[in-house]
């Protein structure tokens, strides 16, 4: 992705999220939120909000500063980049055209956006849109623009046409033929929201502002444009891009293709989610399509055993048995988890207003460790009684 801070090292280490986890506790759901909030904020984590919803329940904890420089309190109702959990919303919308007749899974990239994906072996012809969606296509990961401080200076206010960036990772051969391996693709989401627009001839963000986002009440969840400002209220974004270094503010950002680029708030994405896990947005047969999973590879099953990918959602094994759906999101200065039960009654969801760096080794890196205390957080709350 372009403006994507770290998004090839925090793709493959943000989906790290559910290693290392304890079992659940006995200590009262409330507790252990603010004490599993307060452990990512001590970790040098500038902002940090979760809620809890299920069972009657809608709670919350923050901790640590919205602000640098101001250190006001973190509001539970903030707005937050959501970064690939835009990537649910759009796969959603794909189904539901699976399920209208509109498209095919089995379709090719070729059907719907023709000579766009060709050249260096790249061939859209072989690749279908189950592949994009299920990231089984092969196709090369663009690597990120932002890996300084002066990067981000430079491009926070670049807006690229995606076709730009379809046309980068077309400089690349594929990593291996279309439906042989699994590496997360932003590109692969890229062309879905492409192919989206095709089919219905209007951007496709408005399909999911139509489809999902007022169907449900999600006034909260937007689409930003070329703002490169967050709503009030908000905690700020940093971002730490070397180990041991300074926390840079990076709350203004242009960065809305398909893969990333939606605003929202933990109430909002928490609905969303268990809307689609309790088969309100799709039926049953896509809902089906959705959750067949194959498993990751390379260094995300790494260190995330026994991870799966189905059509926009990872399944996760949890500590108290049984499996959890859910997404994650790394966009330049926020981190963002969701959780929720196979049965899509209880929810939880956790953003960060500051990405601390990973470094060579992730298994002894504040950054690894904030992800592995955001997992435990995320464990907890959907194991508790």
């Amino acid at each position: 992705m372009r403006k994507e801070t770290m998004r090839c090292a925090i793709v493959a280490v943000v989906l790290a999220l559910a290693s290392a986890v304890s079992g659940c506790e006995a200590e009262s759901g409330v507790d252990t939120l603010q004490r599993d909030v307060d452990a990512i904020a001590a970790l040098g984590t500038m902002g940090v909000q979760a809620r809890v919803v299920g069972g009657g329940a809608n709670r919350t904890a923050v901790a640590g500063h919205s602000d640098a420089v101001a250190l006001d309190s973190v509001s539970a109702d903030g707005y937050f980049r959501i970064g690939s959990l835009t990537k649910t919303l759009v796969a959603t919308v794909v189904l539901q055209l699976v399920g209208e007749g509109r498209l095919s899974l089995d379709d090719t990239v070729q059907r719907w956006l023709p000579d766009m994906v060709h050249d260096n072996g790249n061939d859209g012809s072989t690749i279908t849109i189950r592949q994009l969606l299920q990231h089984t296509s092969g196709i090369h990961e663009s690597p990120p623009d932002m890996a300084t401080a002066e990067d981000y200076y430079r491009l926070r206010y670049q807006v690229r046409d995606p076709r730009e960036t379809v046309a980068a990772a077309m400089r690349h051969p594929p990593d291996f033929t279309p439906g042989t391996g699994w590496a997360y693709s932003n590109v692969g989401y890229v062309l879905l929201g492409l192919i989206i627009e095709q089919v219905e001839n209007r951007p496709w963000h408005d399909e999911i502002s139509a489809r999902i986002l007022e169907p449900l009440g999600l006034r909260d969840t937007r689409w930003p444009g070329n703002a490169p400002t967050l709503p009030e209220p908000h905690a700020n974004g940093y971002q730490q891009f070397e180990v041991d270094g300074p926390l840079i503010d990076v709350t203004e950002l242009v960065d809305i293709d398909a893969s990333v680029g939606y605003l929202s708030t933990t109430a909002d994405i928490g609905t969303f989610y268990r809307s689609l896990l309790g088969g309100k947005l799709l039926r049953p047969a896509e809902l089906a399509q959705m959750r067949t999973t194959v498993p990751v590879d390379g260094v995300t099953e790494s260190v995330w055993p026994a991870a799966s990918y189905g059509l926009g959602l990872f399944a996760v094994p949890l500590s108290c048995g049984g499996t959890y759906w859910m997404h994650n999101g790394g966009q330049t200065g926020f981190l963002t988890n969701v959780g929720v039960t196979d049965d899509g009654t209880r929810s939880v969801v956790v953003s960060l207003s500051a990405t601390l760096a990973v470094g060579e080794d992730v298994t002894r890196s504040k950054g690894f460790a904030q992800l592995r205390t955001v997992n435990e957080l995320v464990d907890h709350a959907l194991c508790e009684k």
